[in-house]
């Protein structure tokens, strides 16, 4: 009787240790991360492999290193929802195209700008458009939530061609739902690749966004316009106030001075 109970002590001791031991690991920390699927050269999803490649792809991975992360995770956004996934905490940060803009800068925290790229615009061939002055009366696509219909609109306001049109001081107040001066119409899409097909089908006449998306549209019955305009930064987004924010900043400036941004510009071909 008495091994008996000598063995059932032990026993009772071993699994009270698995079980203390269980209740103790940790849980892996994980640096979730908003990023685009559709932007070839800096954030693209391979529907076969599933795989993400991109610059933003390995600036995410190397944050997360760097950061001490045990794994990155990533969450796919677009312009409509990148912020509200980042206010809600689905995401710890957004590397996902997004311009820094003052505006924007009053929400959310934005890096040191890895990336500088310009607006324009990009047509079929067979409509003749060569310029700005090739946009009046047409309707023209672009993202949910971007800024690019406000730019298009300054920039043809700066070439003179809205009239008396007094554009807005900021994006924000720039209303495109009702904007219709000199028959230009905006129509807004959830994501890029709906505004190409759209642009395909005749049911726009333009797909305007940042040149480095509309390169992953251009075919050769497509071409840019000849203008394009309004820099745009790109930045790493954070929750206003994040710890993140000092962190990330502090890498992405170490990164571009060591040549690692350029590095991945060159890797995938960015223009």
């Amino acid at each position: 009787m008495k091994i008996k109970k000598v063995i059932l002590f032990i026993l009772s001791i071993i699994f009270i240790s698995l079980i203390m031991f269980t209740g103790c690991e940790e849980e892996p920390k994980v640096l979730k991360v908003g990023i685009k699927d559709s932007v070839i050269g800096f954030s693209h999803k391979d529907k076969v492999s599933g795989e993400y490649t991109g610059i933003e792809v390995e600036l995410a991975k190397k944050l997360a290193q760097s950061l001490e992360y045990d794994d990155v995770e990533f969450k796919v956004v677009t312009a409509a929802t990148r912020t509200e996934l980042l206010d809600s905490g689905e995401v710890d940060c957004v590397i996902a195209t997004f311009t820094i803009t003052d505006e924007r800068r009053k929400n959310w925290d934005f890096s040191t700008p890895y990336y500088t790229d310009v607006v324009t615009v990009l047509v079929e061939n067979d409509d003749k458009i060569t310029d700005l002055s090739g946009l009046l009366g047409k309707e023209i696509g672009v993202a949910k939530g971007s800024t690019s219909a406000y730019n298009l609109v300054k920039a043809m306001s700066e070439k003179g061609l809205l009239g008396d049109y007094k554009v807005p001081d900021s994006a924000k107040e720039f209303d495109i739902s009702s904007f219709n001066e000199k028959g230009i119409v905006f129509d807004q899409f959830g994501d890029y690749p709906v505004i190409s097909s759209a642009m395909e089908s005749g049911i726009i006449d333009a797909f305007c966004v940042d040149k480095s998306i509309l390169a992953n549209f251009k075919t050769e019955n497509r071409s840019y316009i000849k203008d394009s305009f309004a820099p745009q930064e790109y930045g790493v987004a954070t929750k206003k106030g994040s710890e993140l924010s000092s962190a990330i900043d502090r890498y992405i400036k170490i990164w571009l001075k060591d040549g690692t941004i350029d590095r991945y510009i060159k890797q995938f071909g960015i223009e």
